[in-house]
């Protein structure tokens, strides 16, 4: 019997607002065209999240909300989202593969692999399932909370987002403990006073 093997991906380390997300990935077989997420469109994306749910044994999805990332630091809050991906598989793996250098503290054997989002399928299928969820929250959120522009930049540090930042302050999806929003809050607070 072949072994069950999860890929396991995040993103949203970098931005200034919303959760990071993360995506744990069975595959039956390779599907053709996976790879980062960062790399294809946003229609090669869609395309292939529908691919890769209608052919996993099981996908399933984990994140830390902006108040963990802020409580815990965004290394830890990104394992511990990893983590909760991995153990909300309907079919408990073998083993995991991780991209990049860091594992989180799961029961079965786990092995990082840096690049792996390109180097293997799962990975790549558990980047574009991640990317494609979290984006579609963002462009939510840009309805939310107007004026940030998160439909464009995903919450990362634009300029156009640092702007917005200045001239509105922080929203509540805003990471409090990343210096550029400390900074537009402490801009904010000094224009009140």
């Amino acid at each position: 019997m072949d072994k069950f093997i999860a890929g396991v991906d995040e993103v949203g380390r970098g931005p200034l607002a919303g959760p990071v997300i993360t995506a744990a990935v069975i595959l039956k077989n390779p599907i053709e065209g996976v790879r980062d997420s960062k790399k294809l469109s946003a229609r090669q994306r869609g395309k292939l999240e529908e691919i890769i749910k209608n052919e996993a044994f099981c996908f399933a999805y984990g994140r830390a909300e902006v108040e963990e990332i802020d409580r815990l630091n965004i290394h830890w809050a990104t394992l511990l989202a990893m983590k909760r991906a991995i153990e909300s598989l309907t079919i408990q793996p073998d083993e995991v593969l991780v991209d990049g250098v860091h594992l989180p503290e799961v029961i079965m054997p786990c092995q990082s692999i840096i690049n792996g989002d390109d180097l293997i399928n799962s990975i790549g299928a558990a980047s574009i399932l991640a990317k494609v969820l979290r984006d579609r929250e963002m462009e939510e959120m840009d309805r939310i909370y107007p004026g940030y522009g998160f439909a464009n930049h995903k919450g990362y540090a634009t300029l156009e987002h640092r702007n917005a930042l200045k001239k509105l302050g922080a929203c509540p999806i805003h990471r409090q403990s990343y210096a550029p929003v400390a900074e537009a809050g402490r801009m904010i607070t000094a224009l009140i006073e």
